[in-house]
């Protein structure tokens, strides 16, 4: 599921996540080198537990639909309404979480996100009925949607620019990790069960986030000074020379402040609308390739071809970390522009294979072949997918 986790929610900025928010010479770079690195990681993997909580929320409602509706009553419709409302949650959530982040700050949102999420796995957990299903669920997605948004902007506000893509890939690559888990352990525990394990992440991240200091540039950026450098040089380690990264950061806060603000209409201005139309397609087309149908039903589809679900849909989250991990190492080399087309090669590949297994089960042809290409074309379709994902949100990569 695709959203706003790349996007910076200053207003008028245009510049990446995974770029420098300003510029410095290669002396200051690398006087951070040696410094409170622990705490930039331990920063980071509280932020990421909300990304983990992504991927167990996208995760749930495969391994746990036959027992639902066994339990419940409930037909398929209705059961595909429980799924398709965690996206519209997330929506949500991404498109309205930027005014939050900028009022109550990086931590403040991540921890509000968390506590919506932990109500809507306990309503989950609670419920009686298709109704309080869909509005548990509908929160749950309200949570990943809001930490889509500020887990990579605080990774990114947080990080020293040599650490900032490496970092923020951890970001992707939790996602799979929680999917993953939602998989596995789904393959083991009833639904109300595994939905008491989707808080876990919440609270440690609540947990987490009394440990460690906010963005300094958020501090910056709404005035509160002293915390603003208690907060850099916590990050950067106490003996650290954090008075050039201090003045950089307000030095460009005061450029932005002094920026034309964009409005929507300016999207449709001729000399940007090439580039919308170019930016918004990929994304459009991108989701058009049924990733999310896959991840929220992949034991019934898995089943429908003929494949032990629980080991499809294993075997296909582990390979979505193993492709990740392959993506951060080639992307640099290869450049974005290639990689994307041969992903969305991969993507129309992956999906000819799976029509066709259906295909030729529908019509008892060479039905042994069958559950195979499902296998084979689920596995290329969605890694290729999630190649294409991970490049469209890389900034830092030679294009």
């Amino acid at each position: 599921m695709k959203m706003a986790d790349s996007q910076d929610i200053e207003i008028g900025s245009s510049g990446s996540l995974y770029q420098p928010f300003f510029h410095k010479d290669e002396k200051q770079q690398n006087s951070h080198d040696n410094g409170n690195l622990f705490m930039v990681i331990l920063c980071t993997f509280v932020a990421v537990m909300g990304s983990f909580e992504f991927g167990s929320s996208i995760g749930y409602s495969s391994p746990t639909q036959q027992g639902i509706m066994e339990e419940l009553g409930m037909s398929s419709e209705q059961y595909s309404m429980f799924g398709s409302i965690l996206p519209i949650g997330a929506m949500v959530g991404s498109t309205s979480c930027g005014r939050a982040a900028d009022l109550i700050g990086r931590k403040g949102t991540m921890k509000m996100s968390s506590i919506i999420s932990i109500a809507g796995w306990l309503i989950i957990y609670l419920s009686l009925g298709p109704l309080s299903l869909d509005v548990g669920r509908f929160l749950t997605g309200y949570g990943i949607g809001v930490n889509s948004y500020v887990v990579p902007v605080f990774i990114a506000e947080i990080t020293p620019t040599h650490l900032r893509g490496a970092l923020l890939t951890v970001h992707q690559v939790a996602i799979s990790t929680g999917l993953l888990v939602a998989y596995t352990v789904g393959a083991f525990v009833s639904w109300r069960t595994l939905a008491l394990t989707g808080m876990i992440p919440c609270a440690v991240m609540i947990l987490g986030l009394y440990f460690i200091p906010d963005s300094p540039r958020w501090l910056a950026m709404v005035g509160c000074q002293a915390e603003f450098n208690a907060a850099l040089q916590k990050l950067r380690g106490d003996t650290a020379d954090v008075s050039r990264e201090e003045a950089a950061i307000e030095e460009s806060l005061v450029t932005l402040q002094h920026l034309p603000k964009a409005t929507v209409l300016d999207l449709f201005l001729e000399r940007n609308l090439r580039l919308v139309i170019i930016g918004v397609g990929l994304m459009v087309f991108q989701q058009f390739s049924g990733y999310n149908g896959v991840v929220f039903y992949a034991n019934q589809i898995f089943t429908s071809a003929g494949v032990p679900p629980n080991v499809g849909s294993i075997l296909y989250a582990c390979l979505q970390i193993i492709v990740l991990s392959l993506g951060a190492v080639i992307i640099d080399k290869a450049g974005r522009r290639p990689l994307l087309m041969i992903s969305a090669s991969g993507m129309l590949l992956g999906s000819l294979l799976t029509g066709a297994s259906f295909g030729l089960k529908e019509h008892a042809l060479v039905s042994d072949m069958g559950p195979m290409f499902t296998i084979i074309g689920i596995m290329v379709n969605q890694q290729n997918h999630k190649l294409v994902s991970y490049f469209m949100d890389r900034k830092d990569c030679k294009c």
